[in-house]
């Protein structure tokens, strides 16, 4: 049943050099987040080269199916780059300015196509259907994803499972990280904007300062951390910004604020977002300040489902060998595959990239960050596989409940 292992290994180091192209061209050629024209068009060609019908959503995006029949299951790649510069000097570096793949969707966007290869070139061995989802705006909020669904990429034919990566520097070329539960969390953007009362600063009687008021604020609202929440119950407040004032001797009308909250319990957050609004209208008021908090509600958390985590660790442990599974951490990183995983069954994972004579390479979003071509032969062989073997795991389950 399904496709053998050793024949997708196979097959997907008789693509590699076809990968290694491909690779080199998206990264060579970043596009931000929705604006992925030519990344799109290369994904189409890609796909109208195997004769694979494909449907474009969301201008940028891309999704086609494989093989047929009832059982469908679901692959995802995010396909868009990072506004920054990039420093690695390789010599497929970034020929758009101020525009770099450092975040990896280069290797997801490749390895999603050389998944299509293989799966194409063995259809007739599928159990079913596999759904390819290239998806945009991946980095940018409100997220590709929300967009995709909003515009049917989990229908017609509906995927019963999903399943997504990501490059990992943080673990050794060869390995692969996975668990089950809350895995990453959900990513608020804040902004308050803090109004006092312009003085000379001898004279801060005749003022409203909102410095003052912001210092309170920012030491204050770390209380609500550790005193509104239960402690086995993860949460961060991050305080990352903070601009007012123009000279030594006046106090400012106005102080701006920045910040992110995170999570992994969607009804907290909910609750705390609202208490950082009392607590910061309060505390501002104080001092005769008026305080303007304009919360932007980013990704959801990302929970792994179980049973097709079980299927994904199964899947790893015969394509990287069981010592090479790892137990992935929980972070609180955020990812817009949440909104797959709030519809269906879904598992992400993360895909060691770091080469094995090093101790430690650059992270994600790090202008020198630069995974090796190699660890395109794992991700593409993992994507195959895990879509093969979840669809045999459905048509076993039929069976055995038909008899």
């Amino acid at each position: 049943m399904g496709i053998k292992n050793e024949t997708i290994i196979s097959s997907v180091n008789g693509i590699y050099p076809e990968l290694v192209i491909i690779r080199h061209q998206i990264h060579r050629n970043p596009e931000l987040s929705f604006k992925e024209y030519e990344t799109s068009r290369l994904i189409q060609s890609e796909l109208s080269k195997l004769d694979i019908e494909f449907k474009v959503l969301s201008e940028t995006g891309v999704i086609a199916t494989i093989g047929q029949g009832d059982k469908c299951v679901a692959l995802r790649a995010d396909i868009d780059a990072l506004p920054m510069s990039e420093e690695t000097n390789c010599d497929f570096a970034s020929i758009n300015p101020d525009i770099m793949h450092a975040c990896g969707h280069d290797m997801h966007t490749t390895m999603l196509i050389g998944a299509a290869k293989v799966l194409k070139k063995h259809e007739s061995e599928l159990n079913g259907t596999v759904k390819l989802i290239f998806q945009p705006g991946e980095e940018k909020l409100p997220g590709g994803a929300s967009l995709m669904i909003r515009e049917g990429a989990l229908a017609n034919p509906a995927p019963s499972a999903i399943f997504g990566q990501h490059v990992n520097p943080g673990e050794k070329l060869g390995t692969i990280s996975l668990a089950d539960g809350y895995i990453m969390g959900s990513a608020d953007e804040l902004y308050w904007t803090i109004n006092g009362k312009g003085a000379h600063a001898a004279q801060p009687h005749l003022g409203a300062d909102p410095i003052l008021a912001a210092s309170h604020l920012i030491t204050n609202l770390q209380s609500l951390i550790t005193k509104f929440r239960n402690p086995l119950n993860p949460g961060v407040l991050a305080l990352t910004a903070i601009n007012g004032g123009t000279a030594t001797n006046i106090i400012p009308e106005k102080v701006e604020l920045k910040g992110t909250f995170r999570s992994f319990d969607n009804e907290w957050r909910y609750l705390m977002i609202e208490k950082i609004r009392k607590f910061s209208v309060g505390i501002c008021n104080l001092y005769d300040c008026t305080c303007s908090f304009d919360p932007i509600l980013g990704y959801p958390p990302l929970s792994n489902d179980s049973s097709s985590t079980n299927i994904a660790k199964e899947t790893a442990e015969k394509i990287f060998g069981g010592t090479n599974v790892l137990s992935w951490e929980p972070k609180m990183w955020a990812e817009d595959f949440a909104y797959y995983a709030q519809q269906i069954p879904s598992t992400f994972w993360f895909l060691g990239v770091m080469p094995m004579n090093l101790q430690v390479m650059p992270g994600l979003h790090n202008p020198k960050f630069l995974p090796g071509d190699e660890a395109l032969i794992l991700g593409t062989s993992m994507l195959v596989a895990v879509a093969s073997n979840y669809l045999d795991k459905k048509i076993a389950e039929d069976k055995s409940t038909s008899t």
